[in-house]
């Protein structure tokens, strides 16, 4: 089962959510506004972004926050399931498999598999 996180509706969110649509895959959605996550996904992610690629650098709110300014992997691990809206979304998640952004490349060779 493919997942699809995402904190807001930015355009890779959107293109993320076409991409699957027009091939006909069910998705799961999980806003981070309502899914609280747990320590699993959070490992899982930062095992395949890493830890400080998990992080919207770009968003003025979260750089703000003192986990911009994390190293520890157990700190940032922490801050992340405290507060998801510092995640740069869409997250996508099938199985181990993790990517982050608009990646179709990608996706195509999840679903042919």
């Amino acid at each position: 089962m493919i997942q699809i996180y995402y904190g807001k509706k930015n355009f890779d969110v959107q293109k993320a959510q076409r991409f699957f649509k027009e091939r006909r895959v069910t998705v799961q959605e999980m806003d981070l506004k309502k899914h609280r996550l747990g320590e699993r996904e959070v490992r899982t992610m930062m095992r395949a972004l890493g830890a400080q690629a998990m992080l919207d650098r770009d968003d003025v709110k979260v750089k703000e926050h003192p986990a911009c300014y994390y190293n520890r992997e157990e700190d940032i691990l922490q801050a992340v399931m405290e507060n998801p809206w510092l995640l740069r979304t869409p997250i996508v998640r099938n199985g181990n498999q993790v990517t982050q952004g608009y990646a179709p490349e990608t996706w195509e060779q999840w679903l042919k598999a």
